[in-house]
């Protein structure tokens, strides 16, 4: 892959900011939220991950604010061209401790925050993990760690390639959510999206074609192992030829072919050139759709000091049943 862009949005293309788009709530609405979070952060002492406090989540998000929750089912119903919805003024507690700096950071106890992160990714699904993956836990700390500044990871600070999330893994999460709690206070760390919507007018009709056909492969990180198995052959343009999906990780994904080489690097640049960088304040949740938007991160330089970035991440999946193959009964953590 050549590497020749910085995935910086280009003012020229006119695309609209994400941020004039989004969902702000009132200060009257934000307090609503607040007060059901507060209540889930007592229910069953707080533990996310266990099934009574996933449930009384799934209860308490239908008391979402009534234009909040008509928002998460629009984008539910169609993400738009840009395939994310970014939703200001969300609660944050008070006292926010210092960011956290160690390796696989979670949160197991609910706090305001993550209570109401889950709420809002409830009413698009079921939220999700994966055993290989933080731990399996449900709300997932995304920070810069000590000693993988260079990673291709959440963990790192160097500029994240665009990726769908979990390309590699056949159940993949259908929406991620990433929730602000602490703002990178040097102003660089940026998220980077980008929607096959907007990309796939801009291709070459002989790229459409190579990247609907199975000719790209994508490594799972070490964490996952081998998932089974070889890793299969896919197409990084999935279902309907008029609106496809996306499948694609620029860091781990391989064409199996010089033309399939061509057609990737024609896609990195097109999406290049519909890439959205929003800056994320405490309070923003942005909500992508995995299934038409790859997402990365400018490259920022930590402090370690207690300051740096920190958001939450949550995933959800519309369909339980589909990667019920996946989990134990009644489990929504996925191997």
């Amino acid at each position: 892959m050549t590497e020749t862009s910085s995935f910086t949005h280009r003012s020229s293309l006119s695309l609209p900011p994400l941020a004039d788009a989004a969902f702000v709530l009132t200060d009257a609405q934000r307090d609503q939220v607040g007060a059901l979070a507060e209540d889930l952060v007592r229910v069953a002492g707080g533990v996310i991950d266990g099934p009574e406090w996933v449930a009384a989540a799934r209860t308490a998000s239908q008391r979402l604010p009534r234009e909040l929750l008509t928002a998460l089912r629009e984008f539910r119903n169609d993400a738009g061209p840009d395939g994310v919805l970014l939703i200001r003024n969300l609660p944050v507690q008070d006292g926010l401790p210092p960011t956290p700096t160690r390796a696989g950071s979670v949160r197991r106890t609910a706090t305001v925050a993550g209570a109401a992160l889950t709420a809002a990714m409830l009413q698009l699904g079921e939220v999700i993990a994966y055993r290989s993956e933080k731990s399996g836990a449900l709300v997932q700390d995304v920070v810069p760690v000590p000693g993988q500044e260079e990673q291709q990871s959440n963990a790192g600070s160097i500029r994240l390639h665009m990726h769908t999330e979990n390309a590699f893994h056949p159940n993949r999460p259908d929406y991620v959510g990433l929730m602000c709690v602490r703002a990178d206070p040097t102003g660089d760390a940026r998220l980077c999206t980008a929607s096959v919507r907007r990309a796939v007018p801009l291709l070459s009709g002989e790229a459409r074609r190579i990247l609907s056909e199975q000719r790209f492969m994508t490594e799972p990180p070490p964490s996952f192992g081998d998932l089974g198995g070889v890793t299969p052959v896919h197409a990084a343009l999935q279902g309907s030829p008029e609106d496809p999906d996306l499948v694609i990780d620029f860091a781990s994904t391989h064409p199996m072919d010089e033309e399939a080489r061509r057609a990737m690097d024609e896609l990195y640049g097109v999406l290049d050139r519909v890439t959205h960088a929003l800056f994320l304040t405490a309070g923003d949740l942005a909500v992508a759709d995995n299934r038409l938007v790859v997402h990365g991160r400018t490259s920022f330089g930590p402090r370690f000091d207690g300051t740096d970035r920190w958001l939450h991440r949550v995933y959800a999946a519309l369909d339980r049943r589909r990667f019920a193959v996946d989990t134990r009964p009644g489990d929504n953590v996925l191997r």
